[in-house]
């Protein structure tokens, strides 16, 4: 699918989607829980419906009615192939839970899932006693348990997801479990797992993010949860406002552990204004100047970042490149190209980027299949001199399948 934004302002107010993050920990889990568990405002993204299924195959019964979840947890010792979609948050976690089981189970991915790096999950779940082979270190990935617990090592360079996957099938060993991680990013996803985790009856002890202690076997309690506003999605629509007029987004929580909040930070640091209410935040555009950021800890905000940075004067350096190879797309270079397309200066070296304000252009774009880079192609033609077509814009239906209707909604686009 091609889809062209126009040149425009934007003026009102939207409803951030729900995080596919918070929700997709939170389906995992219900469905481990036994007893009767509900999620309100779960979404649709693909990665959530992804999920759903995935555990449906697993044996746990989810229906849904209006925007309620209802899940009724327990595992009936599954066997066979569970499609995790094109979600590595699933897949990563679904792996570890299913490494607790004494059959077997294949986890396959679909798109560019297939070849994102396993290879640090399969060693950690060897280490624990269950068996794990993936195909030269990516999916599909085999598990066969039980989990037996004990210690294992972790590098979380690449990615926290695989730690998060861990934590969560941990209670579920047949002893306790004791995890040692080096070079840990997106410290505020843990934080988000853990506190899934203690919703759901289980609590971790940890220190400073370096062991982590988890009591095995123990069993989860159902719970009633409401799934809360997606940070990850909203940054492209506070940028969008920051850059191209004003805009507020409903249904956020300020006081989220979600790792994107801190788009917020580098807004301020651009001199966008901001207002931040109970549930909702408000920008609008300002004399924007060129900022310092470290994404290390927050990967997923490069492509709106790099949006942001190329309306600013001067030149913006933003931290963590190293983060982007192991995603959808390898997005460093993406982001490179893609915005390069539309005349914006982007240099890239030493895990860190560096990007030039200027006068965008219009140009014809690609969302490499990358749902982040179609929203930040998206976002940045705001400001572009002329129309920019984004090719494979169905990519948003990842996270956010609602994005170009809502934008829509707000932008005023003087078409030319």
């Amino acid at each position: 699918m091609e889809v062209i934004v126009y040149p425009g302002t934007i003026n009102g107010t939207l409803t951030a989607p729900p995080s596919k993050s918070a929700a997709q920990r939170a389906i995992i889990i219900a469905s481990l829980a036994p007893g009767d568990s509900q999620l309100w405002f779960p979404g649709s993204c693909k990665d959530v419906i992804a999920v759903i299924k995935a555990c449906q195959n697993l044996g746990a019964s989810i229906t849904q009615s209006n925007h309620t979840l209802n899940i009724k947890g327990g595992i009936t010792l599954p066997s066979g192939e569970i499609s995790c979609g094109e979600s590595g948050l699933g897949i990563r976690i679904l792996s570890a839970v299913a490494s607790t089981f004494s059959s077997e189970v294949v986890l396959t991915a679909e798109g560019t899932l297939r070849q994102r790096k396993m290879d640090s999950l399969s060693k950690a779940i060897i280490a624990m006693g269950a068996e794990c082979i993936t195909k030269e270190g990516k999916a599909p990935v085999s598990v066969k348990g039980p989990l037996k617990g004990g210690t294992a090592h972790i590098d979380g360079q690449d990615s926290s997801q695989v730690l998060s996957g861990l934590l969560i099938a941990a209670p579920l060993a047949l002893s306790d479990v004791h995890l040692i991680v080096d070079n840990l990013k997106s410290i505020p996803y843990i934080d988000l797992s853990l506190q899934m985790m203690k919703s759901f009856g289980v609590e971790v002890k940890h220190e400073q993010y370096k062991e982590f202690y988890i009591k095995a076997p123990q069993t989860y309690k159902p719970s009633h949860i409401t799934i809360e506003g997606d940070w990850s999605s909203a940054s492209f629509l506070l940028v969008a406002g920051a850059i191209a007029g004003r805009i507020t987004v409903t249904n956020l929580n300020p006081e989220s552990a979600q790792a994107d909040k801190k788009i917020l930070d580098a807004l301020a640091l651009a001199g966008a204004n901001i207002h931040v209410g109970p549930h909702e935040v408000t920008v609008s555009t300002s004399s924007l100047k060129a900022f310092e950021f470290d994404a290390s800890h927050c990967p997923d905000l490069f492509p709106p970042l790099l949006a942001l940075a190329s309306c600013c004067e001067g030149e913006s350096i933003i931290t963590g490149t190293d983060r982007l190879h192991n995603k959808e797309s390898n997005r460093a270079f993406t982001l490179y190209n893609e915005f390069g397309k539309m005349g914006v200066p982007v240099r890239i070296e030493n895990n860190i980027m560096r990007i030039s304000g200027c006068k965008i252009k219009g140009a014809h774009t690609e969302s490499h299949s990358d749902h982040r880079i179609a929203m930040a192609c998206a976002v940045g033609a705001l400001r572009a001199s002329g129309p920019v077509s984004i090719s494979g814009a169905e990519a948003v239906n990842k996270s956010y399948p609602d994005f170009f209707e809502q934008l829509n909604m707000v932008i005023n686009s003087s078409r030319t």
